[in-house]
């Protein structure tokens, strides 16, 4: 039915032209007296010509209208669209537009060619730097100092950020692996919280752990990215205090007494590149962390959630479907 109005509201001007010259004919006949009938007989004439040929014109302008349906549905067909029976106007417009989908298409081409280099060197570049990494952390193993443990938490951060670089890279990459498979929760913070326990000791953050005792269906790997995310956000912002990790139903709890998110911030905080008051004062904060954990909690079917009090402290929330 929305073709048929758009289609009679095309032709309107050709409606009103009829009319108007039918009415025009009755006026000239009845102003000189001529016999009804000869009006009458050719006005349905031309009434049944015109809409027999609306009627054939409206089945060609639906049937092109379903071919190019078809073709907003898949545009690689586009370039071969070009059938006789539209007319020499609308095969000017099919050609344009032709042109300029080749020209898209080969854009994208291109753009997909150096995105892929682009991945492939990065790749090969965290790969690589990962070996100077692993190598100082062995050298400051051999002594546990308070110096040592520093440099150590600042190498962990250094793995944090190549980490985050490969991330932003592949989150969008169509070779993405999930592996999705029933995982104890518990092993999972167990192991992020051993990542940061240099930089809870040495700045002296207590940690408040209660064990997480559910099982849940994710990606370890990719879940293990969020939760070090949080970890590491929580401990950046929290200069004194307790970190607490715990279970409330069915989303794990990552809660500090840190400085706080304002409350006009807290809304965008997921968005890319919005750092917000908290992050122009931290002039390192990048607004990428926490946008990276929402694209990576919705492709795995998780909720992120954020709640916070300036001054108090936040807590983060990963609230897992329940079963």
């Amino acid at each position: 039915m929305e073709f048929v109005r758009r289609y009679l509201k095309s032709r309107m001007h050709i409606i009103i032209l009829t009319m108007v010259s039918l009415i025009l004919f009755w006026i000239c006949f009845y102003m000189y007296e001529l016999p009804i009938m000869a009006v009458i007989y050719p006005s349905g004439l031309v009434i049944v010509i015109i809409l027999v040929s609306m009627l054939i014109e409206y089945l060609i302008r639906r049937n092109q209208y379903k071919q190019l349906k078809r073709y907003a549905d898949n545009p690689d067909a586009l370039s071969d669209a070009m059938p006789q029976e539209y007319e020499l106007l609308g095969q000017d417009y099919v050609s344009i537009i032709s042109s300029y989908y080749e020209e898209v298409r080969d854009m994208q081409q291109s753009y997909d060619g150096r995105f892929a280099e682009m991945t492939d060197y990065y790749s090969t570049w965290a790969h690589q730097i990962k070996t100077p990494i692993a190598a100082m952390k062995l050298k400051l193993d051999t002594e546990d100092t308070s110096l040592n443990r520093q440099l150590k938490g600042e190498l962990s951060k250094i793995e944090q950020y190549v980490e985050m670089v490969m991330t932003y890279l592949r989150l969008d990459s169509e070779s993405t692996d999930y592996r999705f498979r029933e995982v104890e929760l518990d092993g999972i913070v167990r192991t992020s919280v051993k990542k940061f326990s240099g930089e809870f000791i040495d700045r002296k953050i207590k940690l408040d752990y209660k064990p997480v005792d559910i099982k849940v269906v994710t990606d370890e790997k990719w879940l293990s990215f969020c939760i070090e995310q949080l970890l590491s956000n929580a401990l950046k912002y929290t200069n004194k205090g307790t970190v607490s990790i715990y279970c409330e139903n069915m989303a794990l709890c990552i809660e500090d007494t840190g400085i706080g998110i304002l409350k006009e911030d807290l809304p965008r905080i997921f968005e890319k590149g919005y750092t917000g008051f908290n992050g122009r004062m931290d002039k390192k904060a990048s607004g990428i962390g926490l946008y990276l954990c929402k694209r990576i909690c919705t492709k795995l079917g998780v909720q992120i959630q954020a709640d916070s009090t300036p001054g108090v402290g936040t807590t983060m929330k990963i609230v897992f479907p329940e079963d």
